[in-house]
């Protein structure tokens, strides 16, 4: 059975820094692409970052580059979120996801669509 289970949330002043972890057990990293998504209330749940297999290539958006980091530690079977520079308009519900399609092609996708299992969610909320 494949889960993902995502931690890290919190709560943050403007400016501050999170970390968010997702575990992953049932698959292998070097099979799936892993991206994390967020989802505020009110709006659609939008890709905020994903890594390819094997620790390959990484895309984000432009709201979140140059301030997030994925990075995969493959013999944990965990991917990580870096946060810096977080702003209140990066309050949402955090989600971390899994796409077989994308490991076999070696390509993450920014595309909630194409994602095959997700995690529960985990809240980051960041003050003014």
């Amino acid at each position: 059975e494949v889960q993902l289970q995502a931690s890290g949330g919190g709560l943050v002043e403007a400016g501050g820094s999170l970390r968010l972890s997702c575990v992953a057990s049932g698959l292998s990293l070097s099979d799936y692409a892993i991206g994390w998504f967020r989802q505020a209330p009110g709006k659609e749940r939008e890709g905020v970052s994903c890594i390819s297999p094997s620790d390959g290539p990484t895309y984000y958006p432009d709201s979140v580059k140059g301030r997030f980091t994925i990075s995969s530690d493959n013999a944990k079977n965990t991917v990580y979120l870096q946060m810096n520079s977080l702003k209140p308009e990066d309050t949402a519900v955090y989600y971390c996801a899994a796409d077989i399609d994308g490991g076999a092609l070696g390509m993450a996708t920014l595309w909630p669509s194409e994602y095959d299992y997700w995690g529960q969610g985990t809240q980051v909320t960041v003050s003014s």
